[in-house]
């Protein structure tokens, strides 16, 4: 699924410094009902050698939405990745348009347990499971 500039309309530019910044930009929708969904519309640089789009590019994604809304679960606390898993599903080819939606699963004091998938159209293309870490006041992440 390639986005158009009407289905763009639903859609603003997240601003994220490093490396994010060079694989996107990162979207995420205005509309109320879907405020965790975040979007990147591929191209060529995002392809691989075969003409799909790069895992890494992917990955980069999953980790970055992830972590936004842990951030935002997290009362705007500071956190970090423990660990990701991926799942590859499917693939997607450059000019697709990617959505990733997000969902909290669990959260304690000091750990968040995130599930993400991207999709393309109705083709679920990666699936990601995270730990994430809620960094303590003093900005270290241990205890």
């Amino acid at each position: 699924m390639t986005a158009t500039s009407a289905s763009l309309d639903h859609w603003r530019i997240v601003h994220v410094e490093g490396f994010m910044g060079l694989v996107g930009p990162l979207l995420r929708s205005n509309q109320p009902e879907h405020k965790n969904l975040y979007g990147l519309q591929t191209n060529e640089i995002h392809k691989n050698p075969i003409g799909i789009v790069h895992g890494g590019v992917i990955t980069s994604l999953l980790d970055q939405v992830i972590a936004i809304e842990a951030w935002n679960a997290a009362d705007r606390k500071p956190t970090v990745t423990v660990q990701m898993d991926t799942r590859f599903l499917g693939a997607a080819k450059a000019g697709d348009f990617l959505e990733t939606q997000v969902k909290i699963r669990h959260s304690t004091r000091t750990l968040m347990f995130v599930d993400a998938d991207v999709t393309c159209g109705d083709t679920l293309v990666a699936t990601a499971t995270a730990v994430m870490k809620i960094s303590n006041s003093t900005g270290r992440t241990n205890d």
